[in-house]
């Protein structure tokens, strides 16, 4: 992996306009769980298939049960940022760093000091009334007994992506932008097979794209450098 390193320095001392695009694999190493891996979520045995649980309709179906589970599976307060979540923040304070576009909703990046970070499926650290739009921060969620509630009786609803609704269009463009304007696109800790979120790498016109995770992916072959490793073993050495 040495010689990969050394390329991937060489190219990030080139750059001007990084972004990075992640997945759960950068979160895992800080502790959350995943949704895809062996002890993931999705091998998890609940009543109703995770999927399930997590989609619109079930939510306006059976809410209580829904917020069951987001309390002891999505939720996830208490965790600090990692080396990877630490490098990023630091090359946005440098200039080198554009955006960071993640697929996570755990706030993690904020936390470790990054600005520009476009999160495609929302966070759990926003929460709001249906009804009234009153905020909430994630603490009202966790602490609250069966459904949460607002003053004024609407539901207190996280700013997540379910399944079956719609990513955020402004999240969504300026993601997009970003993309297209980065001369170095590093992606990582993602299968890479959730849609539409994978598709955004089309908006990458450059030649210098950068795959890091432990496993193959369906977008290896488009590479200019795939690293088969854990984020925090490579970022750990940049």
């Amino acid at each position: 992996m040495h010689s990969e390193i050394e390329t991937l320095k060489k190219w990030i001392g080139e750059a001007n306009n990084i972004v990075f695009f992640g997945g759960a694999g950068v979160s895992t190493e800080s502790g959350i769980p995943d949704f895809r891996s062996v002890d993931g979520l999705y091998n998890q045995k609940f009543e109703y298939p995770p999927e399930t649980i997590i989609s619109h309709s079930f939510y306006e179906k059976k809410p209580e049960y829904f917020f069951r589970f987001y309390r002891e599976k999505m939720l996830p307060l208490g965790f600090s940022p990692n080396i990877t979540h630490q490098v990023l923040a630091r090359w946005e304070k440098e200039g080198k760093l554009l955006a960071v576009v993640t697929q996570n909703i755990d706030g993690l990046h904020q936390k470790a000091g990054s600005e520009r970070v476009y999160e495609l499926h929302g966070s759990v650290l926003r929460n709001y009334c249906v009804r009234c739009r009153k905020f909430y921060p994630a603490e009202y969620i966790r602490d609250a007994k069966g459904i949460p509630t607002c003053d004024c009786g609407g539901i207190v609803k996280p700013d997540v992506v379910l399944y079956e609704e719609q990513l955020n269009d402004r999240t969504v463009g300026k993601a997009i932008a970003a993309i297209s304007k980065a001369d170095l696109l590093i992606v990582g800790g993602t299968s890479l097979t959730v849609y539409p979120a994978a598709g955004f790498l089309g908006y990458y016109g450059g030649s210098r794209l950068v795959l890091i995770n432990r496993d193959p992916t369906p977008y290896d072959q488009h590479a200019a450098l795939c690293i088969h490793d854990s984020l925090g073993k490579v970022f750990s050495q940049l």
